[in-house]
């Protein structure tokens, strides 16, 4: 397998939009939180991806407030008011924690196709469980405080990719891009610049609402930010040669 040491390509994407923090603009500190967290997860609300980490670091932002310290007394009103997303604590710390964000639909039917079942099985995950419980072991195993590189499964990086990284597979480094891509890179790249595009999107529509609450109204889903990237379910053909 290539190391991707050895390599220092980067991705032909787009220029990626550097985003003022539109947290910022809310005065209320939990819009301020929902704003974060739809814009870190605007992929997985668009249905483009099951799921993605977002870490929340226990420090004051340029806006003079905490988003560690916000998510633990305002928890409770967050999984309320962001009904479309689930939230995990993959692991908490005294400087920052990880939360694991998902729409339960989308990641039921990601871990239910038998060629991601397959990688998780060689990761050493009993298959025979549902998704809520390949979950609690994914979480399992990042509260002991190593971090399992099969979550690029869990959060759709291309089944491809992840199994190469992962040394599963043989398969040529590529480039680095949000991720390391291997193999062929075309689909890969098409994906993370959908990813890229949800982001300017969502960013440009926290920037008019009144609320992150009302920016997720009215949003025709998924073809409100981008096409559907049908990504062959994260590309296992490949994967499998």
């Amino acid at each position: 397998m290539a190391s991707a040491s050895t390599h220092n390509e980067s991705c032909p994407l787009h220029a990626t939009t550097a985003h003022q923090p539109v947290t910022s603009r809310f005065a209320d500190p939990l819009d301020c939180l929902n704003a974060h967290l739809v814009l870190e997860c605007a992929e997985v609300l668009s249905g483009i991806k099951p799921a993605n980490l977002v870490s929340l670091v226990n420090r004051v932002r340029p806006c003079g407030r905490n988003l560690y310290h916000l998510w633990h007394s305002l928890r409770d009103e967050v999984v309320q008011g962001l009904s479309g997303l689930r939230f995990k604590v993959l692991q908490s710390r005294n400087r920052a924690l990880l939360l694991f964000c998902y729409d339960p639909d989308h990641l039921e039917r990601q871990l239910a196709h038998p060629g991601v079942r397959a990688l998780l099985s060689k990761a050493g995950y009993d298959t025979t469980r549902d998704s809520e419980g390949l979950l609690a072991e994914l979480c399992r195993r990042a509260a002991g405080g190593a971090f399992p590189h099969e979550i690029g499964l869990f959060i759709g990086y291309p089944a491809k990719d992840v199994a190469a990284f992962m040394g599963m597979v043989k398969l040529p480094f590529a480039c680095q891009g949000p991720w390391k891509i291997y193999g062929d890179a075309r689909k890969s790249l098409h994906l993370a610049d959908a990813c890229r595009r949800c982001r300017d999107i969502m960013n440009r529509r926290l920037e008019r609402c009144d609320s992150p609450l009302e920016c997720l109204k009215g949003m025709d889903r998924p073809a409100f930010f981008y096409p559907n990237n049908d990504n062959d379910i994260q590309f296992l053909k490949e994967a499998r040669s």
